[in-house]
């Protein structure tokens, strides 16, 4: 793979799509060194490395072209260091599958929490809670056909949808808190609340995990700019 202290990753801390990539360096023991980009003021360094979405996080590598996109990101860790902890399944199908539900969860899943964040009048947020349920429950059965009764998606390790939907934990459970809910219902997805558990105690995750006051101090923040992270 080369030297893996040449490996620098653009981010900013509370953001759930920065600790994924963390995480994923964590699991492979890839070496990095951070760099720390603010919404007030971003980087020439990030500006230059991401120029379409100006986001984080971005992924230098040596002298490669900046890879952005989390998903896209830990992809291509996956393929420099195929050996030690691989996320994605080796059959085609199950890389399939990974690829579907990180996609739903991206794109339909967490956006809800941003609405939720957004939404102000009582009757929006409980329309949004409904819909969260519901996306709840999709994720119950996902898990439960994914980990064969084991502790995560991947089974008995982490894998690519433990990855992608566990650096969120944290984050919804902040959200949760505002807005008097629980995603994670010990009752109505009991599976998943287990999960849950797990992999937010996983060291991997922990070590990257935002603190209470760096959700709220970011959470401030976002009512000015838009979220810096993709």
């Amino acid at each position: 793979m080369g030297n893996e202290s040449e490996i620098r990753l653009l981010g900013t801390a509370a953001s759930p799509f920065v600790n994924r990539v963390q995480f994923a360096l964590n699991l492979k023991s890839i070496k990095y060194e951070y760099i720390e980009e603010y919404l007030a003021r971003k980087s020439e360094l990030l500006l230059t490395s991401n120029p379409v979405h100006k986001k984080v996080p971005v992924l230098l590598h040596a002298n490669k072209p900046p890879i952005c996109e989390s998903q896209i990101i830990i992809e291509y860790l996956d393929e420099i260091q195929p050996d030690l902890f691989q996320l994605l399944p080796s059959a085609s199908l199950d890389r399939a599958n990974c690829r579907f539900w990180a996609a739903y969860i991206d794109n339909k899943f967490f956006p809800l929490y941003e609405e939720l964040r957004r939404t102000t009048k009582k009757a929006g947020q409980e329309a949004i809670k409904e819909q969260m349920i519901e996306a709840t429950k999709l994720l119950e059965e996902a898990f439960v056909k994914s980990s064969n009764g084991k502790a995560y998606f991947g089974g008995d390790q982490v894998g690519y949808l433990d990855v992608v939907l566990g650096c969120f934990v944290r984050w919804i459970k902040h959200v949760d808190e505002l807005n008097d809910f629980n995603t994670f219902d010990e009752v109505r997805v009991p599976e998943l609340a287990k999960w849950a558990k797990n992999v937010s105690s996983h060291e991997a995750l922990k070590s990257v995990t935002p603190g209470v006051e760096t959700l709220v101090s970011f959470f401030g923040l976002l009512h000015i700019y838009k979220p810096p992270y993709q």
